[in-house]
């Protein structure tokens, strides 16, 4: 096997075999489990690294291995699978420090961390899958991993999420499975290409392919948070905080959200799907998702549900990227698959960071925290600005080119769904900065005294300083070499110029 082959391998088992060692560590051992699971992280990061680099000269990473006839087992990357892969990475490594502070002390850790770094190695598959049905097997393994984290205090409450959760992804799985077997049935192969594969069939065909487009949507629109398959999403917040960062940043909503854009360009072809009408549905349902979320964001009194809300307005900003037919909305819609993630999980990190350190969940109790936790509301105040699209932040590069892309293609209403986007957004995490800033503090925290110079645990402090600098830093070095917008205009070119 040689190293183009073995590549995608390797950055996979990185997190595989983490995952299954760190299942047979005794809960006492914490130094061999941390050793573990940063030495996973760090081997990750540098292995994507090596591939960045040669992805940028133009080599072809590709594992293909026959499962049956007609069948491949297919790894490949690609520019777009380096953007997701590298968020995957370099978010694991934060989360996973953040999660060793986090979880200190506290029962079944070894399970925690096991399944944690097997969620990784499904999402780093879903990243390189070059065909369906590899796609397929990762998006379930992700579904199986991800459950006992939703679930993993074990209470009344967590079980119910659970049982939720996996009534909601496992539906999804059955759906997106279903299109693919019909597709493949069609068509005779399933692989990702290039403008597509499914032009290759003749008019006769394209009810079926209606019809199949709406089954691979519906199946991945489930993990993306698209309403109405989004109701998962706020019951799953029961879940510690390094899980709720996982599935909002790193794994499973962009998981959704990376099979859609797969879909639309990879499977169909923009151009051939632009042909069959199936942009414009699709874009007026990202759409009222985007502003549906955001809405109920507004409504949400408690803080990890307000950010799940946010979620799922801010994860169809990728869906509608990939509907705005030209190179603008594709960049946009591909670079928020960095941004979002880089931004939420920080916003993650700093809820997780007030609940542990001052036991406060509700908005309404966060009155003057940013005295008491500077660097933390610091760093959640980045996040939230960037989300609203304050420049010069990496959500303003994703909305800029969003709506330059919808003007370029004529879509003036694309525009005004940003547009008021922005202001829900900014109604509904202005009023928490100015709360947590501008207001006195209120009693029941005051007592809360740091034990050190540090106002938290360093490992929970440092994740969420770091992710809000490369919010800042994908904004501020957007045009420089190997940014995420640089990849995401490697990815639009493919499309677009091939």
């Amino acid at each position: 096997m040689s190293w183009n082959e073995a590549a995608p391998l390797a950055v996979l088992a990185t997190s595989l075999a983490a995952g299954v060692a760190i299942f047979f560590v005794a809960e006492e051992q914490q130094r061999l489990r941390t050793a573990l699971n940063l030495a996973a992280a760090l081997a990750k990061l540098l292995l994507v690294v090596v591939m960045l680099f040669g992805v940028w000269l133009g080599v072809e990473y590709e594992l293909r291995y026959e499962l049956a006839p007609g069948v491949d087992f297919l790894l490949r990357s690609d520019s777009l699978s380096m953007l997701f892969v590298t968020l995957s990475a370099l978010l694991w490594l934060c989360t996973t420090v953040y999660a060793i502070g986090y979880l200190e002390g506290s029962p079944h850790r070894s399970r925690f961390f096991g399944f944690f770094s097997l969620c990784v190695a499904s999402t780093v598959g879903i990243a390189f899958a070059g065909n369906l049905i590899t796609f397929v097997l990762f998006y379930e393994m992700l579904t199986l991993s991800t459950y006992p984290l939703v679930v993993h205090r074990g209470t009344e409450k967590a079980l119910r999420a659970g049982s939720i959760y996996l009534a909601y992804t496992l539906g999804g799985g059955a759906l997106l499975l279903a299109g693919t077997a019909w597709l493949y049935g069609l068509l005779g192969t399933v692989d990702f290409a290039y403008g597509g594969v499914a032009a290759r069939l003749g008019p006769e065909q394209h009810g079926a392919l209606l019809a199949i487009f709406a089954l691979l949507v519906a199946g991945l629109g489930v993990k993306a948070g698209v309403v109405p398959l989004h109701t998962w999403l706020p019951i799953a917040m029961v879940a510690p905080a390094p899980v709720s960062a996982l599935l909002h940043a790193v794994a499973v909503v962009k998981a959704g959200a990376f099979g859609i854009v797969r879909v639309v360009y990879d499977v169909y072809g923009i151009e051939f799907a632009e042909s069959l009408g199936l942009l414009a549905p699709l874009g007026a349902l990202a759409a009222f998702t985007i502003l549906y979320g955001s809405v109920r964001a507004l409504q949400q009194t408690e803080l990890k549900r307000r950010l799940a809300y946010s979620t799922v307005s801010q994860v169809s900003y990728i869906v509608l990227g990939a509907c705005l037919f030209g190179p603008l909305g594709t960049i946009g819609g591909a670079v928020h698959l960095v941004h979002q993630g880089i931004m939420k999980i920080t916003l993650f990190f700093c809820a997780g960071n007030i609940a542990e350190t001052l036991g406060l969940h509700r908005i309404d109790q966060l009155d003057g925290v940013g005295r008491r936790m500077p660097w933390t509301l610091a760093a959640f105040s980045v996040a939230a600005l960037g989300m609203i699209g304050l420049p010069p932040l990496a959500g303003f590069v994703t909305k800029w080119y969003l709506g330059t892309g919808a003007a370029a293609a004529g879509m003036h209403w694309a525009i005004a769904v940003l547009l008021a986007s922005s202001l829900l957004n900014a109604a509904y995490f202005l009023p928490i900065l100015y709360r947590a800033w501008f207001l006195p503090p209120s009693a029941p925290w005051q007592e809360h005294i740091p034990a050190g110079r540090f106002e938290t645990d360093w490992r929970l402090l440092a994740p969420p300083l770091v992710t809000a600098a490369f919010a800042i830093g994908a904004g501020v070095l957007a045009a420089a070499p190997f940014s995420p917008l640089t990849w995401a205009t490697l990815f639009a070119a493919r499309e677009y110029l091939q």
